[in-house]
């Protein structure tokens, strides 16, 4: 059975814009912000994906980084439906579909077990003049609020990899507590690779405080140097 659902606050619904193929969101100002993914992907280190990049092949990276894409898109459909209690088992009938369904069925058996009580699912995340975004799940995990990330992946990922999600997670966490007067100090990442193996990392307090502060960093550095790039 899905957790229960507790829509105790409002979430605003975001509008979405295009800058230079960047993603921005329109604030209460009526004044462009960007997305927390576009924050974090201005101030990364690319030089490991495109080294990637070099060594399989512009043409194949994007048909892997589409495919991936494709079936984390159904994944993420599939998961809200099922949370929200509707029908989700609607895949493509080709081999992304089966993955996607069977990555799914992960979560279900046994990725979902702990999420409590559900506040909110793509949940619109805005602070004026800063940063917007969306957060997959924002919930009761374990008996404390948390907010949640359900990630696909070709092979489960080592946490030293995954610093970009935890750092999405602390900035939509601190956009949460300023918008609601909220407390929320815990992200979870919940992952399922394509053997079906589950993993979870689960960020609480003190880490968070780290990641919180490694998150403001990126914020200011993208503000004060990547702004207008």
């Amino acid at each position: 059975m899905p957790p229960s659902l507790n829509q105790q606050y409002s979430y605003p619904e975001l509008t979405r814009i295009e800058e230079g193929g960047k993603r921005f969101y329109i604030d209460s100002k009526g004044n462009p912000v960007p997305s927390v993914t576009t924050i974090l992907d201005a101030v990364s280190d690319k030089t490991g994906i495109k080294r990637w990049e070099q060594r399989v092949g512009k043409k194949a990276a994007e048909e892997i980084k589409k495919q991936s894409t494709d079936i984390g898109t159904m994944v993420h459909e599939a998961i809200e439906q099922y949370l929200l209690g509707n029908t989700w088992d609607a895949f493509t009938p080709d081999t992304n579909g089966l993955l996607a369904k069977g990555i799914t069925e992960r979560f279900i058996d046994v990725g979902l077990n702990y999420i409590d009580e559900i506040w909110g699912l793509e949940a619109g995340l805005l602070l004026d003049d800063w940063y917007a975004g969306t957060a997959d799940c924002i919930a009761v995990y374990k008996n404390k609020p948390a907010i949640i990330d359900f990630k696909t992946a070709k092979k489960l990922k080592r946490k030293d990899w995954i610093e970009s999600y935890f750092l999405q997670g602390a900035a939509y966490a601190n956009a949460h507590n300023v918008m609601f007067e909220t407390n929320i100090e815990e992200i979870v990442i919940l992952m399922v690779d394509r053997d079906l193996l589950f993993k979870e990392f689960h960020i609480k307090k003190d880490e968070f405080a780290y990641y919180t502060k490694a998150w403001k960093t990126k914020l200011l550095e993208f503000f004060n140097h990547h702004r207008e790039a």
